[in-house]
């Protein structure tokens, strides 16, 4: 893909490849009628065979999407993950893989805003007001850390908002600044106001999660399972 706004390619791998019916070539009789993983047919025939269960493309995403989201493994990759794309530890004991999975599919619930996790929010939205957004500082928009509030305008604000999840970073951007700054001089609906107030609820839990990661990937590191290279 390329952004119509800076031009910058991007790259997207959807878990399953579907088939085209509208397509119509020589050899179209011999390609699958039905959805296909979009993963290497060895790769999954490795896990079931090392775990001695049977694994979900739904299960490798989610241990993937973990694995991404460790601190640790971002940290002592951030050179590599620059240059390239993620090279993925599997680890050689399926308690782990299981225990990362999980993990990840909970973050990956929190990061589509459908985790039950998000209904008692971390946050409030408080203060009389028209529920604009305001330009800048000097009319409003501002973060307090010490009173840990995010004010849209003079008399609005989210609150409790603790200043690592006002910080919190996603692809470089500070999420929880950039979905407002998006919507400037802007009113919030009520619906929009019930989003912010998601998305900062995930992004505490997310970062719970986080923690809890770098524990069990410590522990992948120290059991890699090792794969011989294929094509």
């Amino acid at each position: 893909m390329v952004s119509n706004r800076t031009r910058e390619g991007g790259y997207v791998f959807p878990l399953y490849l579907y088939p085209d019916s509208t397509k119509k070539t020589l050899f179209s009789a011999l390609e699958p009628k039905e959805r296909q993983p979009n993963l290497k047919p060895w790769l999954i025939k490795a896990l079931t065979k090392t775990y001695d269960i049977e694994i979900s493309p739904e299960e490798i995403f989610h241990y993937i999407y973990a694995v991404l989201y460790s601190p640790s493994y971002r940290e002592r990759y951030t050179d590599f993950l620059s240059l390239d794309f993620p090279r993925i530890p599997f680890p050689s004991r399926k308690e782990l893989f299981a225990e990362m999975a999980e993990l990840g599919e909970r973050i990956v619930a929190l990061h589509l805003l459908r985790s039950p996790e998000l209904d008692t929010p971390l946050s409030r939205f408080e203060g009389q007001g028209d529920n604009q957004i305001a330009k800048n500082k000097r009319e409003g928009f501002r973060y307090s850390p010490d009173r840990e509030r995010l004010y849209i305008n003079k008399t609005q604000y989210f609150a409790p908002l603790p200043k690592e999840i006002w910080e919190y970073t996603i692809g470089g951007y500070q999420v929880c600044k950039k979905w407002l700054k998006d919507r400037k001089e802007r009113q919030l609906t009520l619906d929009e106001i019930r989003t912010y107030c998601r998305i900062i609820t995930a992004l505490g839990h997310t970062m719970k999660i986080q923690r809890q990661l770098d524990e069990f990937y410590l522990l992948v590191e120290k059991n890699t399972l090792s794969f011989e290279l294929r094509e």
